[in-house]
């Protein structure tokens, strides 16, 4: 059986996200955000958007675009320090901003992308992190439900891929991308350099193709992938 081919323009794969949807941004940082897809998801409207990302970036940087054209609702992240604008539009009640420990973020996507409903940890309790959060008592220990994860669509980057969507990725990209490909309905990948099929090394493969729809390959790499460049 030939595997088909999964490159698509980028305008075709960021068509399907539609107002209202879930949408996890991959990335640490710089690492592993997809920037082109970020000003493509701009171009293309949505609104009213949950995104999940591990960071805000930083003012002028990926999640900080579609923060500036009103497109985002709430932010479900771990962190906002970088970025003031994000800060600002939380404090003034613009956008609803949930939360998160780091590992905990990345375990309830990871249970979202394994099927399960939810995990039991002890992080977080008698904080704000708790709040409106139930809890049960579990082994003796009082544990915080935190619900699983899931998204619409993940927009990842990597630094290759085949045609098929097998995906390989570079660094603290691996934190957070292969996680947001499992648990989200579309996955779409930019990738920097899209090989024939075969010409990835099994072993090299950190998101097989059968989690991925599109992929859509960049040109030269803009000023925002500057700590990326290899």
């Amino acid at each position: 059986m030939k595997l088909p081919s999964k490159q698509t323009s980028i305008k075709e794969a960021i068509a399907h996200i539609k107002d209202g949807d879930t949408v996890m941004l991959g990335g640490f940082g710089v690492p592993g955000t997809p920037f082109v897809l970020i000003h493509a998801l701009v171009k293309h409207g949505a609104r009213n958007l949950t995104i999940v990302k591990n960071d805000a970036n930083e003012p002028d940087m990926g999640v900080d675009h579609l923060l500036k054209s009103g497109q985002v609702a709430r932010l479900v992240t771990t962190h906002l320090g970088l970025n003031g604008h994000a800060i600002k539009l939380m404090n003034a009640g613009e956008i609803e901003v949930e939360f998160n420990a780091q590992g905990i973020l990345a375990e309830r996507i990871r249970a979202g992308g394994a099927g399960l409903g939810g995990v039991l940890s002890d992080i977080g309790i008698g904080t704000e992190l708790a709040e409106g959060k139930k809890e049960i008592e579990f082994g003796g220990k009082t544990q915080i439900i935190e619900p699983a994860l899931r998204a619409d669509v993940a927009l990842l980057h990597a630094a290759q891929a085949d045609s098929f969507g097998n995906l390989a990725y570079v660094g603290t990209a691996q934190n957070f991308n292969p996680l947001m490909a499992m648990a989200a309905d579309r996955v779409v990948a930019e990738v920097e350099s899209l090989l024939p099929l075969g010409e990835l090394a099994a072993n090299d493969i950190h998101t097989p193709g059968v989690f991925v729809d599109h992929v859509t390959e960049l040109g030269e790499l803009s000023e925002e992938y500057a700590v990326v460049q290899r």
